[in-house]
This record gives C-alpha cells, structure tokens and sequence, in this order.
C-alpha cells in the first residue's frame, strides 16, 4: 500500500498530549505540529475539540472536547450491544414461551 494513501490514527492521549502542547506549554500551533510530525490541520481540529467554546462555527452548538466524545463514542457502543442483547432475549422469550404452551 502506497505510504500517501494510509491514514494514521491517534489514541486519545495522544491528542490530549498535543493539544497540552498548545495550550499549556505556548508552543504555536504549527511549531507543534512541526514537532511531532503531524499536520497544521490536525492539530488545529484537535485544539478546537478540546476547547469548551470552540471557534465562532461551533459556539453556536453544543461541542464535546476530545474525552467527552471519547466518552460518547464508548457508551454509544455500550448502548448497541445492549440493545443487540436485549433483542436476543426477547427471541428466546418468545421461543420458550412457545415451547411451553
């Protein structure tokens, strides 16, 4: 596979560690994205995730910085294995029902 054509990915430390850089440690944002081999634009998404205001586009909705959306990301998951489970019952239920009648 062509090098340009994969995307990387990045855990959520990561990110929370580059955004720090910026926002903590007064690097700009493109000598930290210099600093660690990523793009201007990456870091300047991750930044504007992390903010709770966010840029004059996003506050006139609600945003969830990197964890919150970690979090989401997570408990929607949770959620649809729940339901699958919760489905899976309800047909055995029913069968067993079935079966006693």
């Amino acid at each position: 596979m062509d090098k340009k054509n994969t995307r990387r990915t990045f855990t959520l430390e990561y990110k929370q560690d580059a955004v720090k850089l910026v926002t903590e440690q007064g690097y700009s944002r493109q000598k930290a994205a210099d600093s660690l081999g990523i793009s201007l634009s990456a870091i300047t998404t991750w930044v504007r995730q992390e903010s709770p205001i966010g840029d004059s586009k996003e506050a006139k909705s609600v945003t969830l910085n990197l964890s919150e959306r970690s979090e989401l990301e997570r408990l929607r998951k949770d959620n649809q294995r729940l339901l699958m489970e919760r489905d899976i019952l309800k047909k055995a239920a029913v069968f067993f029902a079935k079966e006693n009648e």
